[in-house]
């Protein structure tokens, strides 16, 4: 088993190996002068089962192609088996057609995994389930619920929570979390979004009088909707809100956004390597996935049951 690291979150690459117990393949990801991806192996990977690990985060485009590029690589210096480690899908967003004569465009980017040699793809909290169906090889989708919980447990877990799903669409993901720290009550918030990027907050479904509100969900990006919904608990009588966040895109002024809203905090994975704004929040703090995704490819590796990850 080899662990292979392109330039998009080393340190996340860098703690999955040393969970592992193993030393990152050496290997040189590089540009030319244009800006073209360069990669070459710097020791045999020949029948080997190797696992690269490359979120697809932003400058999305680049991360991409070195991921497709590392995957040939491998694939021509006959690695017996090649897993992509995409902690963050990129495009996973548009997983269907928003509107007339518009792409799928995270279909086109499993098909390109696919297509590159990846035998198998192993992600965490899909933006949506069905992307699984996008590939035709092995995908694992990994759930972050077991390391949030375990962190709300241990910060929160004396206080009366009630988990918040900011949207209808996220109803699943809260719930399975809610189960998690002891079938906690579920509140959903209900918005309307009238245009990409913008969301307004219509009302509250369920009871939150009192309560300590834990808000749920995938992806941060602008922090829009995460601050409209806390926003609107507040206002409906929850005592604080805090917010558990899968990949933290926090894109534009999202941060600004962050440290000026009503959020008691913000909680974020590290399946995006966090920029220094981020790491200097006093509203955000991350938390690591590197043990779940290390205990899954040991696992993967092993041909042992991942899915018993998350009994």
């Amino acid at each position: 088993m080899k662990i292979l690291s392109g330039n998009s979150n080393p340190e996340l690459a860098a703690a999955i190996a040393g969970y592992l117990d193993l030393e990152l393949t050496k290997a040189s990801v590089r540009r030319f002068a244009d800006e073209e991806v360069f990669v070459e192996i710097g020791e045999n990977v020949r029948g080997e089962d190797v696992f690269v690990v490359q979120p697809t985060s932003a400058p999305a485009n680049d991360n991409l192609m070195e991921l497709l590029i590392c995957i040939d690589a491998l694939k021509r210096a006959s690695a017996r088996r090649i897993t992509a480690v995409v902690p963050y899908f990129g495009y996973a967003r548009q997983d269907r057609k928003m509107g007339p004569r518009t792409p799928i465009s995270a279909k086109l980017v499993a098909n390109l995994i696919t297509i590159a040699g990846a035998h198998r793809v192993l992600s965490v909290d899909l933006h949506a389930g069905q992307i699984q169906g996008f590939f035709d090889i092995p995908t694992d989708n990994l759930y972050a619920a077991p390391v949030m919980s375990a962190d709300i447990e241990s910060r929160l877990g004396k206080r009366e929570l009630t988990v918040v799903s900011p949207d209808v669409g996220g109803v699943v993901r809260a719930r399975a979390l809610a189960k998690r720290l002891g079938n906690a009550p579920l509140a959903i918030v209900d918005k309307r979004r009238e245009k990409p990027g913008e969301s307004e907050v219509m009302n509250i479904i369920g009871d939150v009088q009192g309560r300590f509100c834990v808000l749920v969900d995938d992806i941060v990006d602008s922090a829009g909707t995460l601050c409209n919904a806390a926003a609107a608990l507040m206002e409906a009588g929850a005592l604080e809100v805090t917010a558990y966040v899968t990949h933290g895109v926090l894109s534009g002024g999202a941060v600004a956004r962050v440290e000026a809203s009503v959020l008691t905090e913000l909680v974020i994975t590290d399946t995006i390597a966090p920029l220094q704004v981020v790491r200097d929040s006093s509203k955000i703090r991350i938390i690591t996935v590197a043990p779940l995704f290390a205990e899954a490819m040991r696992r993967t590796s092993e041909e042992s049951s991942v899915s018993s990850l998350f009994d």
